[in-house]
C-alpha cells in the first residue's frame, strides 16, 4: 500500500510550489488547504535550480522552512527529488547533459525533459542530489513518498547516447554477425562489420518524414526499434539510480515517478518492475469517452499485478495546454476523481494547488486561483470531495478488483506494429485496443490489461488486439491457455513477426496458425471511403482498415465478406482447440458489432457485468476479505437509476439500499455502496 502504515486515508491533495510564492503567502495556503480538506502535498518537483548553486553547493534554506511548514501544519509529503530539469549553470558547465533532437541538433538550455539520459554528468549530479535530499529529510515522518523526477519522456540522439547504444547491442546480442541477423541488414546492403558503425537512427540515418501524412518512419524497422528499447531502458536506468540512492537511506519509504498515460515512448510495464507502486497524471479533454481514462486506470492496475495506484496529477478544471481549455463542468472533478478509485487508485492529487503567476501553466487550473481565495466554484467542489474522502476514511484502501476478462498490451508490439512499412497507414494499436475495451466497458465487463508473460490461466476470455509481435515462447503459451479450457480473441495482423520484427515464415499468423486453424494468405488495405461488409446475427456491419483473406484449416467459419473478389470467404472464426476455443476477427469494424460479438462470447462463459445500468453508466467493483464496495459513476447529463441486486449502504451519504432499490443519481452522480 501507498506509503504504508503512514496512510490511513485516501490521500488527497497535489503539487505545491511555496518557492514561487512570497512566505506571507503560505499561511493563507495552510488555511485553504485545512478548508479544502488537503492532507497531502507534492513538494520539490523542479527546484534543481535552487536546490544546487555549483558542482559542490546545496542551499536548503528555503526547501528546509517549508518542510517544516507543511509540518506544522499536519500535511503528508509527497517528496520530489527535482531532477526533471537540470539548472541552467550545469548545461553551461558540462554541455554534454542536453539532449541532441531528432534532427541532430543539440539542444540548449531550456523547457524541460532537456537532459540526456546516458549524459555522466546527468546521472552523477541527479544522484548526488537524491542523496542529498534523502539525507537532509530522512528523518521526517511525514513523507509518505518518494518522487523521482517527473514525467520521464521524449528521446536523446547525441554521442553519449550513441556510446551506449552500441554497449547497450553488445549486451543483447553478444556479436555484430548477431546484429546483422536480428536487423536483416543484408537488405539495401546494410551489413555492419564493428559496432562502432552503428549510429542512431535520427533523421540523418535512418529516420524520414512520410510524405502522405508529414509521421517519422523509418527505413530499418529493427535498428529503430532496438532505439525505441534503448531509450526506454536508459531512462530507466536514471529512475533506479536515484531509487537506490533513496532506498538506501530510507529503505521503508515507498519510490514512485508519475506515468503519463497512454504515452507511448516507454514501456510502462517494465517500468513497473522497477517502481514501489505505480502512479500516473491523468489529463483527458473534456470530451474524452469515459473509457479513455478508465483504461489507463485498468493498465496501471495491471503493471503492478492488481495493486492499487497513485493518481499522482489531474486538473481542478482546465488544463490550460490542451487545444481548448475548456471548464470542467459541475461535478465532472469528482466523478472522473471517484473513476480513478472505482479502478483502483487510493490517491486523488492534483496539479496544482495554487495557479502559477507566470509560465506556461499560469492558466493551468488549480485549487486557489489567481484570485486567492476559497470563494470559487472550483474550490467549493474540491472541498466538497475532500469532505468526502475524509468520510470514507481507510474503507476502500487497498481493495482489488476482480476480473474475469484480460487485454494483452504490450508496449514492444506497439512499436514495432507503427513503425512497419505497411500494411495500411490507418493501423492504428492504441485505436484498435481502445474499441475492445471500450465495448466490454460500455457495458460493465471489468477488464485486466496483461503483460505477454502475465498469467493466462487467471481468466476465462483473453484479448489480444493487433498482437503483431510473438514474442519468443508466446504462441506456447496461448496454445497452453486454449489447450486447458481457456478463450483467446486475435485480430488481423495476428503474430507475423518475432521481437526483432523479422517475419515468421510459413504463413500468417505465424506459429499461432494451429490455434486458430486458419492460414491468412492476403490482407486487403482498404481506404477511408472503401469498405467491405459481413453479417453477424442478421445484422450487417462494416469491414475495414484491413480485410485478412482467409482460408480454413480445421476452425468454423462464423461469418463471410459480402463483395469483392473474396465475398463468400471468412472474415470471422471459431476454431475449438483442446478444451478452450480460439476466435479471430479479421478485420476491423463498428461499436455497434463489438458490443453485440463481444457480449455474445461473455455470455457463453457466463461473464456478467457487476449491476446492469444504463448505458453511460459506469458500475466498478472493489474488495477484499472484509468489504465488497460497489462504484456507480453517472456519466450521463441526466439523472438515472440502478436497480440493486444486493443489499448495502452508500458510505458517502449512509442511505441503506435493499435488493430490488433503485440508487438515484443526479448527473454526474456518484454512489460507493458497501454491500452487507
Amino acid at each position: 500500500m501507498i506509503g504504508s502504515d503512514k496512510v490511513h486515508k485516501i490521500l488527497y491533495g497535489g503539487d505545491y510550489n511555496p518557492e514561487q510564492w512570497p512566505e506571507e503567502v503560505w499561511a493563507e495556503d495552510m488555511r485553504l488547504f485545512a478548508l479544502a480538506g488537503v492532507d497531502t502535498v507534492t513538494l520539490n518537483v523542479f527546484s534543481w535550480a535552487s536546490l544546487q548553486r555549483s558542482d559542490t553547493v546545496f542551499d536548503f534554506e528555503k526547501l528546509d522552512r517549508i518542510m517544516e511548514y507543511v509540518k506544522e501544519n499536519g500535511l503528508n509529503v509527497c517528496m520530489a527529488t527535482s531532477t526533471a530539469a537540470h539548472p541552467a549553470w550545469m548545461a553551461r558547465k558540462y554541455p554534454d547533459i542536453l539532449r541532441t533532437d531528432l534532427t541532430g541538433i543539440k539542444r540548449q538550455f531550456g523547457a524541460r525533459h532537456n537532459s540526456c539520459p546516458n549524459s555522466p554528468t546527468y546521472r552523477k549530479f541527479s544522484v548526488k542530489l537524491a542523496k542529498a535530499i534523502a539525507e537532509r529529510y530522512k528523518d521526517y515522518d511525514n513523507i509518505v513518498a518518494w518522487h523521482v523526477s517527473n514525467e520521464y519522456g521524449g528521446a536523446c540522439y547525441c554521442e553519449n547516447c550513441a556510446a551506449a547504444f552500441r554497449r547497450w547491442l553488445m549486451r543483447r546480442y553478444g556479436t555484430i554477425e548477431e546484429v546483422n541477423r536480428v536487423w536483416n541488414t543484408s537488405f539495401w546492403g546494410h551489413t555492419f562489420y564493428d559496432f562502432e558503425e552503428i549510429v542512431p537512427p535520427d533523421l540523418r540515418s535512418e529516420a524520414f518524414v512520410y510524405d502522405f501524412d508529414g509521421s517519422i518512419r523509418t527505413n530499418f524497422q529493427g535498428i529503430s526499434l532496438d532505439y525505441m528499447r534503448f531509450q526506454s531502458d536508459s531512462m530507466l536506468e536514471c529512475f533506479v539510480l536515484e531509487k537506490k540512492a533513496l532506498k538506501k537511506i530510507t529503505p521503508d519509504i515507498p519510490v514512485t515517478t508519475n506515468l503519463m498515460g497512454w504515452y507511448k515512448g516507454l514501456d510502462y510495464f517494465k517500468w513497473a518492475q522497477e517502481m514501489d507502486f505505480v502512479s500516473w497524471d491523468n489529463y483527458p479533454e473534456c470530451d474524452s469517452s469515459p473509457a479513455y481514462p478508465a483504461g489507463f486506470h485498468d493498465v496501471c492496475r495491471g503493471m503492478k499485478d492488481g495493486m492499487p495506484f497513485a493518481l499522482m496529477e489531474q486538473s481542478p478544471s482546465v488544463s490550460n495546454w490542451h487545444p481548448y481549455a475548456k471548464l470542467k463542468r459541475p461535478g465532472v472533478m469528482r466523478l472522473w476523481s471517484y473513476q480513478a478509485i472505482a479502478h483502483g487508485a487510493d490517491t486523488v492529487q492534483f496539479f496544482q494547488m495554487r495557479r502559477s503567476q507566470g509560465a506556461c501553466e499560469k492558466y493551468h487550473s488549480a485549487l486557489i486561483d489567481h484570485v486567492g481565495s476559497e470563494h470559487t466554484r472550483v474550490f467549493n467542489e474540491m472541498a466538497e470531495l475532500g469532505a468526502e474522502l475524509k468520510k470514507i476514511g481507510a474503507a476502500t484502501l487497498g481493495t482489488r478488483t476482480h476480473s474475469k476478462v484480460a487485454i494483452v498490451f504490450d508496449w514492444e508490439n506497439w512499436w514495432a506494429l507503427e513503425m512497419s512499412a505497411g500494411p495500411s497507414v490507418r493501423i492504428d494499436y492504441l485505436k484498435e485496443v481502445e474499441t475492445y475495451y471500450s465495448a466490454l466497458f460500455r457495458q460493465n465487463i471489468s477488464v485486466d490489461f496483461i503483460r505477454t508473460d502475465s498469467r493466462f490461466l487467471a481468466y476465462d476470455l483473453v484479448i489480444a488486439p493487433l498482437l503483431y509481435m510473438n514474442k519468443e515462447g508466446y504462441d506456447d503459451k496461448v496454445r497452453a491457455y486454449v489447450q486447458n479450457g481457456g478463450t483467446y480473441l486475435a485480430t488481423y495482423l495476428n503474430g507475423y513477426v518475432d521481437e526483432n520484427d523479422r517475419v515468421l515464415l510459413g504463413g500468417y499468423p505465424g506459429r499461432q496458425k494451429d490455434i486458430f486453424g486458419i492460414r491468412v494468405e492476403e490482407s486487403d488495405a482498404l481506404p477511408p471511403d472503401e469498405s467491405n461488409r459481413f453479417i453477424y446475427k442478421g445484422t450487417q456491419y462494416p469491414a475495414e482498415i484491413l480485410c485478412d483473406l482467409i482460408h480454413l484449416s480445421g476452425a468454423e467459419e462464423i461469418s463471410t465478406y459480402e463483395s469483392d473478389f473474396y465475398a463468400g470467404s471468412p472474415v470471422l472464426t471459431k476454431n475449438r482447440y483442446g478444451d478452450g476455443v480460439a476466435y479471430y476477427v479479421g478485420t476491423h469494424s463498428s461499436e455497434e458489432f463489438y458490443a453485440t460479438f463481444l457480449r455474445d462470447i461473455c455470455e457463453t462463459l457466463f461473464i456478467d457485468p457487476v449491476l446492469n445500468a444504463p448505458l453511460d453508466v459506469e458500475v466498478r467493483c472493489r474488495e477484499n476479505e472484509e468489504n465488497r464496495f460497489i462504484f456507480i459513476l453517472n456519466h450521463k447529463d441526466t439523472a438515472t437509476e440502478v436497480r440493486m441486486k444486493r443489499e448495502g449502504t452508500d458510505i458517502l451519504t449512509d442511505r441503506n439500499y435493499q435488493a430490488g432499490d433503485f440508487v438515484k443519481l443526479e448527473r454526474k452522480g456518484v454512489a460507493v455502496i458497501r454491500l452487507k
